[in-house]
């Protein structure tokens, strides 16, 4: 998974992304966020995520059409289940609020989730496949996540597998807040990005994740536990000064971060 540190002076942002299916690595930085103001009723206001699909609708589906040796009705069959993916992944409550990943665990094909794990360092998909507030940092300050992005088809031919290609590139915007603590309201951008290749195998349709993960900003990249830990405004700047210049976080289109703290503009 990926997380970032934030904002050590003026409105800029630390984003922090280990590279993707691979165990986290060493994290090095903690900042301020910015504050939303928690007068107004609408915690996205004011940002770029207002205009955003709320929820699962903005996991728009392209068409399905036959194509890479499969039928129209597999591809079709194939796409709902990558939703499915992605809905266990970003939005299911019990998850993002820190609880076990049961849904996307059951969600993923019946021969990967065999090999998912929540042990630290394991490898294959664990806990940094999904958006998971760390337990007690995050409160939702509204039932509503917000999500732009893009699903597209391709084919693939690879390890005598052919088939089609999904990829995945979305922004999903979280506003939380302290537990107990209404007025320190933030918005958590967060870029999830991934790679599904549908084929059959036998008589069997297979969704296999083969790429999958996300940046988060703002949120501290001194943890290893596959948590997103939220930066609010009352922790100080941390020591390790952020890397490159300061990235839009609302831009989709930029290609992913790989690894290491970024700095990043305000959420």
């Amino acid at each position: 998974m990926v997380v970032s540190a934030v904002v050590a002076a003026a409105g800029l942002v630390v984003t922090f992304r280990p590279g993707l299916l691979a165990p986290p690595g060493a994290l090095v930085e903690e900042a301020v966020a910015p504050v939303v103001d928690a007068v107004s009723s609408d915690p996205y206001a004011g940002s770029p995520a207002a205009d955003y699909a709320d929820g699962i609708a903005g996991f728009v589906l392209p068409e399905a059409r036959a194509m890479g040796g499969l039928s129209r009705k597999d591809v079709a069959k194939g796409l709902e289940r990558v939703r499915d993916l992605l809905a266990a992944a970003y939005l299911d409550r019990r998850t993002l609020e820190g609880g076990d990943p049961d849904a996307f665990v059951a969600a993923l094909d019946r021969d990967q989730r065999r090999t998912f794990s929540l042990d630290p360092g394991a490898d294959g998909l664990g806990r940094e496949a999904v958006n998971s507030f760390a337990p007690g940092t995050a409160v939702p300050a509204t039932d509503v996540v917000k999500v732009k992005g893009e699903i597209t088809l391709g084919t693939f031919h690879e390890d005598g597998l052919r088939g089609v290609e999904v990829k995945l590139n979305h922004l999903v915007v979280y506003a939380v807040h302290r537990p107990g603590q209404p007025r320190t309201v933030i918005r958590v951008v967060t870029h999830p990005t991934g790679r599904v290749l549908l084929h059959r195998d036998g008589g069997r349709l297979v969704a296999w994740v083969s790429d999958w993960g996300a940046s988060a900003t703002p949120a501290r990249c001194d943890t290893d536990d596959g948590y997103i830990h939220p930066v609010y405004d009352d922790l100080p700047p941390g020591t390790v000064a952020p890397t490159g210049v300061p990235h839009d976080p609302y831009v989709l289109d930029e290609e992913p971060f790989d690894e290491g703290c970024r700095a990043s503009q305000e959420t």
